[in-house]
């Protein structure tokens, strides 16, 4: 944001601050929350760099095209442990991995 948007939005009392704060999150939570949408993004790019439909990927670890969707979307119904099998069954390696969340 802008400094002067930001001084303007301040001077009119609003308070400017991190979504993180907002939601009152703990620094383990706010961690845990942006790993999810890493790993989200990570399976998105991913699956668009193996040239597969979300279709094709449901197929492939035994899910439907729906919760794919939800995966590559970060609904907070999808567990870590289900996007870190699906990119498994991708072929990322461990390493790869590992880099992705630092």
């Amino acid at each position: 944001m802008k400094k002067s948007k930001k001084s303007k939005l301040e001077k009119h009392g609003w308070k400017i601050g991190t979504a993180a704060e907002f939601l009152e999150l703990s620094v383990e939570d706010e961690a845990y929350v942006e790993l999810k949408v890493t790993l989200s993004q990570y399976l998105h790019k991913k699956r668009i760099k193996e040239h597969l439909t979300q279709e094709q990927l449901a197929n492939l670890i035994k899910s439907s095209q729906s919760r794919v969707a939800k995966m590559e979307n970060g609904d907070p119904t999808v567990s870590i442990d289900l996007l870190i099998k699906s990119l498994f069954a991708l072929g990322t390696s461990r390493r790869e991995l590992s880099q992705v969340m630092i």
